[in-house]
């Protein structure tokens, strides 16, 4: 077993497996969003940069506007996706998305949106005219607007096209207090879809696989779901995130350990799609550890589960949601899936690096 060490700070404690501080050189297990980007954060990241918004982990900052004027979620997010149009979007598609989305998992309404573009030389300009315009129908779908940008131009072979960073700020109404940190025992677990579309569509177009149902990803914007949950059931949400890079299990262990409880999942209750489950088993890829973009992960009071599922089930991006399974007391910080035969096996994080390059 992995020895841990924990590094605490006000409001959190980042247990970190202590071999991965040998590493001198960044590597690409380290943008994977499992155990060694967390490790990468709270021993380089936090120590310097720490105070009680970043503190918490979560898709977003909580902010509280002078003199109690209401509150704003900040967050930001980098993509550097290749390639950059796939089935179902593209790099731009995912740039609004991503932000929107972290956002939205605070129960935050999304209004603005600044991006910032670095271009190669020799990027043909329709490639990029297409891009923009990918990202303004997303903005105008999530009802969003991008204000502020910046341009840089590296050259020739130093950035595989194009990358974007996007930074986004959303209005957080009274009464909502969605975080990471509040998983509670006997919340109900729910997830809005299926899992694995994108990182699986991804890399069927990357590596030219050929599957005979066409993969297309999920990316989509989540806050106008996130909105039918919360009006649902005020009060009742507890944690919002979606399973991005890391995919599902790297999600739930982070919520596990954010909130000191334990979570055991349905194996049978997870919806996949049928082209996901094959081309996982093909490839040797276990899909609750592939990336999604327009999905999202919920732990609801068990009171209210019925009815979040209801409004979750009535929206178009919510059609094929699930309860999958229940927070419980301990031990802090495990998940645990039950098999269709009646084992029961421990989710990790994920370790090292699966799929690169997907957001």
């Amino acid at each position: 077993m992995t020895e841990q060490t924990e590094l605490n700070f006000e409001g959190f404690s980042c247990p970190v497996p202590l071999p991965d501080i040998t590493l001198d050189r960044i590597v690409l297990g380290h943008g994977s969003g499992g155990r060694m980007s967390h490790n990468l954060v709270c021993r380089i990241f936090l120590p310097d940069l720490q105070n009680p918004a970043l503190n918490r982990m979560d898709d977003g900052a909580v902010l509280s506007l002078p003199g109690g004027n209401g509150r704003l979620v900040m967050s930001t997010d980098a993509h550097v996706v290749q390639p950059l149009f796939f089935p179902g979007g593209d790099i731009g598609r995912l740039a609004v998305c991503g932000t929107v989305n972290d956002l939205a998992m605070m129960g935050a309404r999304p209004l603005w949106l600044s991006a910032a573009f670095v271009l190669e030389e020799g990027l043909p300009i329709e490639t990029l005219q297409q891009v923009v315009r990918s990202m303004q129908e997303a903005a105008h779908e999530a009802q969003v607007h991008v204000v502020s940008g910046d341009t840089k131009v590296v050259e020739r072979g130093k950035a595989d096209g194009l990358y974007i960073a996007t930074a986004g700020v959303g209005w957080l109404p009274e009464g909502i207090n969605i975080s990471g940190t509040n998983a509670r025992p006997g919340d109900v677990v729910l997830v809005s879809g299926t899992m694995g579309d994108h990182g699986i569509a991804v890399l069927s177009e990357r590596e030219g696989l050929g599957f005979e149902t066409e993969l297309k990803s999920d990316v989509a914007p989540l806050n106008g779901l996130v909105a039918a949950m919360l009006e649902a059931a005020p009060g009742a949400i507890h944690t919002l995130r979606d399973p991005t890079r890391g995919g599902l299990a790297t999600t739930l262990n982070e919520i596990a350990m954010q909130s000191g409880v334990s979570i055991e999942l349905e194996e049978e209750r997870i919806p996949l799609r049928p082209a996901v489950r094959s081309a996982c088993e093909m490839l040797g890829f276990d899909p609750l550890y592939v990336a999604n973009e327009g999905k999202l992960v919920a732990c609801v009071a068990p009171e209210a589960a019925d009815d979040v599922l209801a409004a979750m089930k009535a929206h178009p991006y919510g059609r094929d949601a699930a309860i999958i399974g229940r927070v419980g007391e301990g031990p802090s910080g495990q998940v645990t899936i039950r098999t269709p035969i009646g084992g029961t096996r421990v989710l990790d994080m994920l370790s090292g690096e699966m799929l690169p390059r997907i957001c």
